[in-house]
């Protein structure tokens, strides 16, 4: 299936850890890996070192904050309470848990926000109960939910996965005063005034995006002649929306729609089970990840990437390109902009990928490890994050 060097789970700890690179990743069977990727004379390896339970019985998303070495993990369980999870990453990417909080379960994505330095509280956003959650830093044992949000909408939306408010991620702006929460059910991007001090989050307007197109996660993105973009991945329609945000003298920020584009080529009809997953930025590039596309062979699904116009803002097809990955629900770029992790949610694989840094284009697979049991097409198993520890 991939053309480069592949080390399955068995080979553990047969790489220096200070010569790697290291990564986590989530799996819906219950376990977090650590992944180092060295190379050596033009050959690269990735393996997995470690492996840790505490993120409950289906851990869903992850966050690294490098600036405390600690990860952030979320409990997807739908047939109960979940867990909000919090670990100490050691230089060798191996996990000590250090807080562990009860949830509501069926969260899917979690953010760090507020306070003095930005990393007080966390925001988690749980897909079928219509809520955000937000919990005090640092987690413990006793730590219980600081403030829940629940959504509701007068009438389905018009594709059949609307039926209630669906928040799928929340995203601290770039002053750090507002939280963007993209709401796939609702065709919303919610907007909420953060307090600095009790971490409690403010309703206060939303964009409102095309209908029936289901926006999933976003991004913010300026340059010194275009401020404050925001981007979001829309999930039901397969597509990436260009937003401007406003922001006045007093009061919240607002955003205006100005360009919608589709994750596929001019002239490509996406099949009815193909969902746009996850979306970066790397300077003016932008890439998305399409689940179930198939477009370079069986297994073998996308990676699409934009120009951005530094300009205005608005976006231009480049190119789509293999995610060496099935169902690539989860992809990061690495710090220096040379490599990105892709994780395939059914192939249950990472795949590490060739980034050309001046042209943005993405190139040959560099190494690729298989995590864990496979996932089965469309289902809640398989791989569900991946993270650079950088």
């Amino acid at each position: 299936m991939f053309r480069a060097r592949t080390v399955n789970i068995l080979a553990l700890g047969l790489l220096s850890p200070t010569l790697a690179t290291n990564l986590l990743v989530s799996h819906f069977g219950g376990q977090i890996y650590s992944l180092s990727l060295s190379e050596s004379e033009g050959n690269s390896d990735l393996i997995i070192s470690t492996s840790t339970s505490g993120c409950g019985r289906l851990p869903a998303w992850l966050q690294y904050d490098s600036e405390t070495q600690t990860a952030y993990c979320v409990d997807e369980n739908w047939s109960g309470p979940g867990v909000v999870a919090s670990f100490l990453v050691a230089s060798d990417g191996s996990l000590t848990q250090t807080g562990n909080s009860s949830t509501a379960g069926m969260s899917v994505h979690s953010a760090v926000y507020g306070g003095v330095n930005g990393r007080s509280f966390v925001v988690t956003s749980e897909y079928t109960p219509s809520t955000i959650t937000a919990y005090e830093l640092p987690l413990s044992n006793e730590t219980g939910a600081l403030q829940t949000l629940e959504f509701t909408m007068d009438a389905a939306g018009p594709n059949s996965r609307q039926d209630k408010p669906h928040p799928h991620a929340g995203i601290p702006d770039p002053t750090g005063d507002y939280l963007l929460v993209p709401d796939l059910g609702a065709d919303l991007v919610r907007i909420f005034s953060i307090n600095q001090t009790s971490g409690q989050l403010t309703a206060c307007g939303a964009g409102e995006a095309e209908a029936g197109s289901g926006p999933r996660h976003g991004v913010f993105w300026s340059s010194s002649t275009c401020r404050d973009k925001f981007y979001t991945v829309n999930e039901l329609g397969n597509s990436v929306t260009a937003w401007t945000v406003s922001y006045p003298l007093s009061g919240c920020p607002t955003l205006v729609k100005t360009q919608t584009l589709s994750t596929y080529a001019e002239g490509v009809v996406p099949g009815n089970t193909t969902k746009a997953a996850e979306i970066h930025i790397r300077d003016n590039f932008l890439y998305v990840s399409n689940r179930g596309d198939e477009t370079f062979g069986t297994e073998q699904d996308s990676l699409v990437t934009y120009t951005i116009d530094p300009n205005s803002g608005n976006m231009t097809w480049l190119e789509a390109s293999s995610a060496y990955a099935w169902y690539p629900r989860s992809f990061q770029i690495n710090k220096a902009g040379d490599l990105v992790a892709v994780g395939g949610q059914t192939s249950s694989n990472v795949a590490i990928i060739a980034r050309d840094i001046t042209t943005g284009r993405l190139g040959d697979l560099v190494a690729n490890v298989s995590v864990a049991t496979r996932g089965t097409a469309g289902g809640e198993n398989g791989l569900s994050a991946v993270v650079w520890v950088e």
